[in-house]
């Protein structure tokens, strides 16, 4: 017999995390990359659109921003039936959206704030009156935010950081913005064979390193470290943590990435490097074996 509602409900709840992003048709980055990386890390994925892009390996073709009314509602329906621990932004589109996800989202809920200005390839995908609303009505809201070089000096209005010195200056100035931690991402330094992050808060300030990978499918590497922080905390990690924790989900993603052989521009990230797509396939049940009984 098939379990009882009520004995189903009695086992565990799942680890839900909230995704608040723009999709990415291409699916290497945004929610579609968000999803992936829970999924991958043992979280349940939930999500809410706040823009649609036209999107593949070589670039972004089209944008159309999800009207600040709907994404509030898309959040509101998850919120109202879903125990999320964590919720995590992406790409916001313009500044009416930010405004109504500072006013909307629930200050219970830890937030992951990663400030997506521009896209891999080089796309724009924040609208230039959006920085002021993101300053000051969602970064003081954060736990944690994950600018990227580039982005910390929009941020900043400075010139983008040259070194690990200049990115710890950097990120004490994006501290003072409110959120409770900043976790700014060193990919962009060329830094000999190493990829270092700067992670600050009221109390530490650690150097993450890891081997820099040699790769140009890196396609959706922010979203994904994000959402790996997000995913770590979810279930239950201190931020410093799962920052580190990410860090190496992130790594391997990036070592693994040239196997996909995904689109003829920046590809992604293998996001379940974990697993084996061939070895699954070849363990595919052929459809020749699989018996039915005729009607």
């Amino acid at each position: 017999m098939p379990p009882s509602l009520s004995s189903s409900r009695s086992t565990a709840s799942a680890c839900v995390a909230l995704t608040v992003a723009g999709s990415d048709s291409g699916a290497g980055a945004g929610v579609q990359a968000d999803l992936k990386t829970f999924a991958a890390l043992g979280v349940y994925g939930a999500s809410a659109i706040t823009a649609l892009t036209a999107q593949n390996t070589r670039g972004v073709q089209a944008v159309e921003a999800v009207t600040p009314q709907f994404v509030a509602r898309q959040v509101q329906s998850v919120l109202e039936d879903m125990p999320v621990k964590v919720i995590k932004t992406g790409m916001l589109a313009n500044a009416a959206i930010i405004q109504t996800l500072a006013q909307s989202l629930p200050s219970s809920i830890p937030l992951v704030l990663d400030p997506v200005m521009v896209a891999t390839s080089g796309d724009r995908l924040l609208a230039d009156d959006a920085l002021q609303a993101l300053r000051h009505t969602l970064i003081p809201r954060a736990y944690l935010m994950t600018p990227n070089l580039p982005e910390a000096a929009a941020l900043l209005d400075e010139p983008v950081a040259q070194s690990v010195e200049q990115m710890t200056e950097q990120a004490q100035k994006l501290l003072a913005y409110g959120a409770k931690a900043v976790l700014l991402k060193g990919g962009h330094l060329q830094h000999g064979d190493e990829a270092v992050d700067v992670y600050l808060d009221q109390h530490q300030c650690e150097l993450l390193r890891a081997r820099r990978v040699q790769t140009l499918n890196t396609h959706g590497t922010g979203c994904t470290l994000a959402s790996a922080v997000a995913a770590f905390m979810a279930r239950g990690l201190q931020t410093f943590e799962a920052c580190r924790e990410a860090k190496h989900y992130l790594t391997g993603a990036l070592a693994a990435a040239d196997r996909l052989q995904v689109g003829r521009g920046q590809g992604p990230v293998d996001h379940f490097y974990a697993f084996s797509y061939a070895s699954v396939a070849e363990n595919l049940p052929n459809t020749q074996e699989i018996s039915h009984d005729p009607e």
